[in-house]
Parts: C-alpha cells; structure tokens; sequence
C-alpha cells in the first residue's frame, strides 16, 4: 500500500478582533487551499486593493468574480463592506491553538 505524500496543511497565526468571538488574536488555523469556498465558511482571503494583506474573513456571497467576505465582528472589521469583493486563497477548517476545534459554516440570512 503506497503512502500518501501529501503536503501539509499551511497554518496561519489570527491576528486582530474582526473574527471574533469565532478567532481571536493568536489562534492557529488550517488552511485547505484545494477546497472550494461555500457561503458561511471561514476563508482566507486578499484584495486587489491591498495584494500583500492576506485576512481571514466569512464567505457571504459570489459577488462580481470574487467573493463578499465580512468579518464576524463588524464593528472591528475591514472587509468586502470597505475593499469590495475578495479572491479565496483557502478554506479554513480547524483552529488548531490554543483548544483544537472544528470550525463550521454559518449561514447568514441576507438582510
């Protein structure tokens, strides 16, 4: 039986209050740059506007060939509201630090 010889998941280090109460500042997350984002998952994002700033955001919506990403805590976040709509580098599954944890999709009803 052959063994896999897949590369690592990339870990990404949060950093800001725009995710919170879902990430805070020094949670370590999984990054799945193979999986297709879907409305209410955790994303990791950037913007045309701002190339070298990656973000970690909620995919909301397709929106004009990118996505409408929002941060959970929209009084401490600067995202598609601000930049417009973003390019998805990858899908973030698992908070790894400090308490291992599965993350999950939350579907927000449009307003």
């Amino acid at each position: 039986m052959a063994r896999s010889e897949r590369a690592p998941l990339p870990l990404v280090r949060v950093v800001g209050p725009s995710m919170y109460p879902t990430l805070r500042t020094g949670d370590l997350v999984t990054v799945e740059r193979s999986r297709e984002a879907r409305p209410g998952d955790l994303v990791l994002v950037r913007w045309s506007a701002r190339p070298g700033l990656l973000s970690v955001k909620r995919a909301v919506r397709l929106s004009g060939g990118g996505w409408h990403v929002e941060g959970d805590n929209p009084f401490a976040s600067t995202d598609s509201r601000t930049l417009g709509a973003a390019e998805v580098v990858g899908v973030i599954r698992f908070r790894l630090w400090p308490r291992p944890w599965r993350l999950r999709r939350v579907v927000r009803s449009e307003e």
